[in-house]
């Protein structure tokens, strides 16, 4: 047992300057800032043992990313251990590109590879330009400008360390849904269209519960507040404007409330086949999503939420998150723990790496040359988005070639009465309610897209289904690995709190 200390910062890390806006297929120029984009460090620490958690607005953390602002670290002369740095994304889609790179080689990205089979006479055309475009700030600027804040967002939160407590609590918000439709035949789709005769079922679940973490200085007075829940911050994520989406509105409402310095670390946990938008009552959204994935063919009206595509659906979760958040610190018992038993693990897993057939591959090459035959005219994002499936298939065959292992850095803590467990992937629900029904831990704190961007990581079911999130292409690693992940983070886990 040894006393605890804590420390927070934040950060903007908003250009001065429109941006291309990453997630989505069709290419996006940002039009205004609805909410700055921020990022936010807790450093924590007792005995010898450390750690620094930094929340990023941003959609995804490349492996390069986290190794740049490690090595800005690497000479801090105030004891912090880069090692122990972890960045996570809350996963937002109106936030800018960056140039982003996965820790070992991830192959042609699925325009690129389109663009090498067009046939002649055919090419790629954006419908906003994107590419060497002077009047937005580029990819490469936006990387210069995260590791720059984000190395010194870690550090200030380190340096501010001091004596406090935390009281761990929990309460419930329906934010995030399972957004994959199951049909009748067996197949599924991610924002699958649920009105129509053979709509079989929601293929997952959904996880109400938020972790909640309150922390206090040395006086008792609430410095800020760590909160998990499992949805990614995707409600604006086609909208043409810089947000951190319900993060930043949750956000606005909790210091309104608790006070206008209170820090707000945003987990995302298991969350890679959820989103806000409820599919069984569609609400049609007020305008094109430009998504081939989400086309409605005349929906009916509906009483439910806002479209949680829109602003008023973005309000609307974040007031569940805040609301949550505020219920809980009212509603907190008291018991204050100064002291505690501090562990952190850092866990480097083998995971394998999903691999495609050969069959699989002249299924692909016939469906992309019939469906570039039958195009008419140039190609565009709409048409990447069609045969993604069939270029991730190219894609991994040739990449499987050098690369059976994905190497994958988990970091396991123990603080107290309450276990964190980190993973980089958009890590399917199941996985998550796994590792929280069979951890020992009193609490389960799990954070998703941290120290890494290796993709989706879809259940057997899901890869069965198929589809956009569950394809070959959509992530590094398939459902052995992720029954492989779930293991190991439950016996170090278990291993911690079985002493």
């Amino acid at each position: 047992m040894s006393k605890l200390n804590f420390g927070w910062a934040e950060i903007d890390i908003t250009p001065d300057k429109k941006v291309s806006l990453a997630g989505q297929f069709a290419e996006r120029i940002s039009e205004y800032v609805e909410k700055p984009l921020t990022a936010t460090a807790m450093a924590v620490t007792a005995g010898d043992e450390q750690m620094v958690i930094v929340s990023v607005d941003i959609v995804s953390i490349g492996w390069n990313l986290l190794e740049a602002v490690r090595a800005k670290l690497a000479d801090n002369t105030a004891g912090l251990d880069p090692r122990k740095v972890m960045i996570c994304a809350i996963h937002t889609h109106t936030a800018p590109k960056y140039t982003s790179k996965r820790r070992q080689a991830s192959g042609t990205g699925s325009r690129e590879l389109l663009e090498k089979l067009l046939p002649a006479g055919k090419k790629y055309v954006e419908k906003v330009n994107i590419s060497n475009n002077p009047d937005i700030f580029s990819p490469a600027e936006m990387f210069e400008l995260l590791v720059d804040r984000l190395s010194k967002v870690a550090l200030q939160a380190w340096e501010n360390k001091a004596e406090g407590s935390y009281i761990n609590g929990f309460e419930r918000a329906v934010v995030g849904m399972c957004r994959r439709a199951a049909y009748s035949d067996g197949s599924a789709q991610m924002w699958g269209d649920t009105n129509t005769a053979v709509f079989d079922a929601i293929e997952g679940g959904n996880d109400s519960g938020v972790e909640l973490l309150y922390v206090f200085d040395a006086d008792r007075k609430l410095t800020g507040v760590v909160v998990n829940i499992a949805c990614p911050a995707q409600c604006v994520q086609h909208r043409l404007f810089v947000s951190p989406d319900f993060w930043g509105e949750a956000k606005k409402l909790i210091r309104e409330k608790l006070g206008k310095d209170i820090f707000m670390l945003s987990l995302c946990s298991a969350a890679g086949d959820q989103c806000p938008v409820d599919l069984v009552r569609w609400v049609e959204p007020e305008s094109d999503l430009n998504d081939p994935n989400c086309k409605r063919n005349n929906p009916p009206a509906r009483k439910a939420d806002p479209s949680m595509f829109d602003l008023a659906g973005m309000r609307k979760a974040g007031k569940r998150v805040a609301a949550a958040v505020i219920e809980g610190y009212e509603e907190l018992d008291g018991n204050y723990v100064s002291e505690a038993e501090f562990v952190h693990h850092v866990h480097d897993m083998q995971l394998p790496v999903r691999r495609a057939t050969l069959s699989d591959v002249k299924k692909a090459e016939a469906a992309i040359k019939e469906y570039l035959r039958d195009v008419q005219g140039d190609v565009d994002y709409n048409d990447a988005a069609n045969v993604q499936i069939y270029t991730g298939i190219l894609n991994r065959f040739q990449l499987q070639e050098t690369m059976d292992i994905l190497e994958t850095e988990v970091h396991i803590m123990k603080l107290g009465n309450i276990a964190f467990a980190t993973n980089p992937f958009e890590l399917f629900l199941d996985y998550g309610n796994q590792i929280r029904a069979r951890s020992l831990a009193e609490q389960t704190f799990l954070i998703q897209l941290c120290n890494g961007a290796e993709g989706y990581l879809p259940t057997k079911k899901a890869e069965e289904g198929g589809h956009y999130s569950a394809f070959i292409g959509s992530g590094q690693v398939g459902h052995i690995g992720g029954e492989q992940l779930v293991r190991e983070t439950l016996k170090d886990i278990n291993g911690m709190f079985s002493k």
